[in-house]
């Protein structure tokens, strides 16, 4: 690659790129970001949890998400976008800083608000139950 040269065929081809165009959902799953995701959220989950539950109006949501995620039932799609909202959730890099007091989640429960309701639906009783019950246990330790 050269600076006078296309960065990217996908970029610089004629047409290739609309910005209003509405997105393509054959690469809304790119398998390595998936990958990538899966593994923010194993290292991180639950150190990143232990700490907020007590802290976090969402913690409930974000565990029901986890959960779910974690279930073969669910569909490789929803995943896809759980994990996204759950390794945004781990990063210690976003929008409005977790250690900043009160406002520090905010960005983080949007994130789960919006992800809920695109794919609330996948969330099963199931899931919501094995939240509500780590969310006591994890309460207890402290």
């Amino acid at each position: 690659m050269s600076a006078s040269g296309p960065a990217s065929p996908d970029l610089n081809d004629a047409g290739a790129f609309d910005p209003r165009a509405p997105i393509d959902p054959s690469r809304a799953l790119v398998p390595a970001v998936l990958r990538l995701n899966e593994q923010r959220v194993a290292r991180g989950f639950w150190p990143k949890i232990r700490k907020a539950a007590a802290r976090v109006p969402f913690a409930a949501d974000a565990l029901s998400v986890w959960y779910c995620a974690k279930d073969d039932a669910t569909p490789s799609s929803a995943k896809g976008m759980m994990l996204a909202a759950l390794a945004y959730f781990v990063l210690p890099a976003d929008a409005i800083p977790d250690f900043i007091p009160i406002i520090g989640y905010t960005d983080d429960a949007a994130v789960f608000a919006a992800l809920i309701g695109v794919v609330g639906r996948h969330l099963k009783p199931q899931h919501r139950e094995a939240a509500r019950l780590a969310i006591q246990r994890l309460r207890n330790e402290d």
